[in-house]
């Protein structure tokens, strides 16, 4: 008994109406012009999926090599006909839908059930066709193909501006960063001059310190040696004296009686001559005069000094940024001012919400502004307030009980500790002298080279600089205490009328 094909679908089965049409070739060339509309799912689509655009489709009717391109494809017959054969095609069915030509056509038809995937389903995301809705995806949300491609397509053109955007942005970026190292190539040449001069400078002052050294010592040693000659020459002027008595005594000695009582008055008593037991030549006649010649030389190195922290704050000045303080941080005692720049012991507790990120034991409020990257500059009046810190600190820092201010802790900070004097919070602490006292203070802070620098703004010094390693965010910070007492206000000040950079 001889075997029955298949039954054909459909859409497919030949008939006076659908004429049975060669599938599509899979060897076949294709382009990448498919409406999206028939697309797979967009979360199983990748960039290997998408055919290369500047391919063409080929008419499918057409044999032989040199094939015309195809103007349109049948989304019925699936096959795309050149103009000729469009022609025909659209005589004989007029109902048939066409649209731009397409590669892959059968990929247009669902697999389970041989119909054209007219529908997108919401809920699953994929292209189904119309017995689909009646089985897998009953009761789902679909419309139809052409209208979820219009949406995609203009949620695609939305990215496609955000990524241009994107790509301007880091063009942009990448233009900054090169402008930024040739300035930063310009700034680097300059510092070399400038500390070609700095050190010319320093070495002709140690070179002139030197050379009058040289000559202060030659100068003392002739002095020695005029004076050692005058010693001298007294010495021997006297020895000559003492020699001519000696002569005369052993003279008169051999004399007759008479003679020698004659002469026994003047010749009885010792010669005067200066008394020599005191008298020395000292055979280090320099003591001292190196030492002074250094100090001397460490006073121009001061002053050095003095003029390069002047110049390091004026550059430093360009990172000003706006610190504003946290009241969700601030301990119970403290009270802030409501711009948020100054802050106080209120000299009473007060009833606050007790967030997990305030301090609740010590006096301490943190900024609210965070630094993970950059140089950052503020200043802070202090005045005459003599028990205070301020720094930085880890953002992890622990907030509740007692808490010890130290680098071990996550705090970089200068304090003034009354009856103490100023120090800073190395473990252990290091004690500072400093005079006059600082009543402004200018914190620097460069995150990358681990760098936090205090500086006196009154006297244009600097004090201290912390070096270490920071892998977290760190946070402006302040301690103020005053025994229970109200107190003055400490101040985060305006930077001699520079404009603030807002912290984001």
């Amino acid at each position: 008994m001889a075997q029955t094909s298949p039954p054909l679908s459909p859409i497919l089965k030949p008939s006076s109406q659908h004429p049975a049409q060669p599938l599509l070739s899979q060897t076949s060339p294709r382009t990448s012009r498919a409406s999206p509309a028939f697309q797979t799912s967009p979360s199983l689509l990748s960039s290997s999926d998408l055919p290369p655009s500047w391919e063409e489709v080929l008419c499918d009717v057409c044999l032989g090599e040199g094939r015309p391109k195809a103007v349109k494809s049948c989304l019925v017959c699936l096959t795309s006909y050149c103009e000729e054969h469009l022609k025909s095609h659209a005589a004989r069915f007029t109902k048939h839908k066409l649209m731009e030509p397409v590669a892959n056509m059968e990929d247009r038809m669902c697999p389970k059930h041989e119909r054209l995937l007219e529908l997108f389903c919401k809920r699953d995301q994929t292209c189904v066709c119309v017995l689909c809705t009646e089985t897998d995806h009953r009761a789902h949300y679909t419309v139809p193909v052409e209208r979820e491609w219009t949406e995609k397509k203009a949620h695609l053109k939305r990215t496609e501006i955000d990524v241009q955007q994107m790509i301007q942005d880091r063009v942009k970026k990448v233009e900054e960063i090169n402008n930024s190292v040739q300035l930063n190539k310009a700034s680097a040449q300059k510092e070399i001059e400038e500390s070609m001069h700095v050190f010319s400078e320093l070495v002709s002052s140690i070179q002139k310190t030197q050379a009058e050294l040289v000559l202060a010592i030659e100068e003392k040693q002739r002095q020695m040696e005029r004076w050692a000659e005058g010693f001298i020459t007294e010495l021997e002027h006297e020895i000559a004296e003492l020699k001519r008595r000696n002569s005369d005594l052993e003279h008169v000695a051999r004399t007759d009686h008479i003679h020698f009582l004659k002469s026994f008055p003047a010749l009885s008593t010792p010669p005067s001559v200066k008394n020599w037991s005191e008298t020395s030549v000292p055979t280090d006649m320099c003591v001292g005069m190196i030492r002074r010649s250094v100090s001397k030389l460490e006073a121009t190195i001061s002053e050095m000094i003095r003029k390069l922290a002047e110049s390091e704050i004026q550059k430093i000045l360009k990172y000003t940024v706006d610190i504003t303080l946290d009241p969700d941080t601030a301990n119970p005692w403290l009270q802030l001012s409501q711009d948020r720049h100054q802050v106080k012991h209120h000299g009473a507790w007060q009833d606050l919400p007790d967030h997990p990120d305030r301090f609740d034991t010590v006096v301490i409020v943190l900024g609210r502004e965070g630094f993970t990257a950059g140089r950052h500059y503020w200043e802070v009046q202090v005045g005459d307030k003599d028990d205070w810190y301020l720094g930085v600190a880890k953002s992890s820092v622990n907030r509740k009980g007692r808490i010890s201010v130290s680098t071990t802790q996550g705090y970089w900070a200068l304090a003034m500790k009354k009856g103490q004097g100023y120090r800073v919070s190395t473990s252990p602490p290091i004690l500072l002298h400093l005079d006059p006292k600082p009543k402004r203070v200018g914190v620097y802070v460069d995150y990358e080279e681990g760098q936090v620098s205090f500086y006196d703004i009154s006297t244009q010094t600097h004090i201290y600089t912390f070096t270490d390693t920071f892998t977290e965010k760190i946070l402006p910070f302040f301690y103020l205490y005053c025994c229970d007492k109200a107190s003055d206000t400490i101040a985060i000040c305006p930077v001699n009328g520079k404009s603030l950079i807002k912290q984001s």
